[in-house]
């Protein structure tokens, strides 16, 4: 999906995906008393981002969607923290060599290849103790978009998730808890129903 396709969602007054955190996300930060630097790749219109300044991490975002960086400023301003939140692709931003005690990728669809390569290039990004959170939509969710397309998730299979490519794509990382579950999301407008969904979190060697 594009950079204009990104701008024209999020650029609705309404947030799209809900101004409260992921379910997940923030049980898993809460769970594991998560702190220091954040990065949130993919963020949106930062209800996540602002959960976790909300925590006291020190929280970078990025997303493509200028429209999307301008609501999540404007977000994290009416609840009293701050964020830096950049936006452009991976490959356009200057974060090589940049290291975070926490990465929480949700949601982050991208097609299958820029994925992996996405993927690989986040896990030295990760100090040593580093955790990694994701939530996202797996294979079978294609089903339950069918059924109901308000659940919202990529329309391609090649862009959902299984559990063999995300140990392939953070491999070197030690998995935690790796589970696939159906869940019933009610996250803003685009994000309504039932879904299958899969679940990581990962920590990354301390040697």
């Amino acid at each position: 999906m594009t950079r204009d396709f990104w701008n024209e969602r999020y650029g609705q007054p309404a947030y799209v995906y809900g101004t409260e955190p992921n379910v997940f996300f923030r049980d898993t930060l809460l769970q594991l008393r998560l702190v220091g630097d954040i990065l949130l790749p993919a963020e949106g219109e930062g209800r996540n981002a602002v959960f976790a300044a909300q925590q006291g991490l020190r929280v970078t975002a990025f997303d493509q969607s200028e429209a999307g960086r301008d609501k999540a400023l404007k977000l994290a301003a009416s609840r009293g923290v701050s964020l830096t939140y950049l936006t452009g692709t991976p490959d356009e931003l200057a974060l090589d060599g940049q290291q975070f005690d926490v990465i929480g990728l949700i949601y982050a669809h991208f097609p299958a290849d820029v994925r992996a390569r996405y993927h690989r290039w986040l896990v030295p990004m990760l100090r040593p103790g580093g955790v990694l959170i994701l939530e996202a939509f797996r294979k079978e969710h294609v089903t339950y978009r069918a059924a109901n397309p308000g659940v919202g998730g990529p329309g391609e299979a090649s862009m959902l998730f299984s559990a063999d490519e995300l140990r392939a794509e953070f491999a070197g990382l030690d998995i935690i808890d790796l589970q696939e579950t159906v869940v019933t999301l009610n996250e803003g407008d685009f994000h309504r129903g039932e879904g299958a969904v899969i679940r990581l979190i990962a920590r990354q060697p301390l040697a």
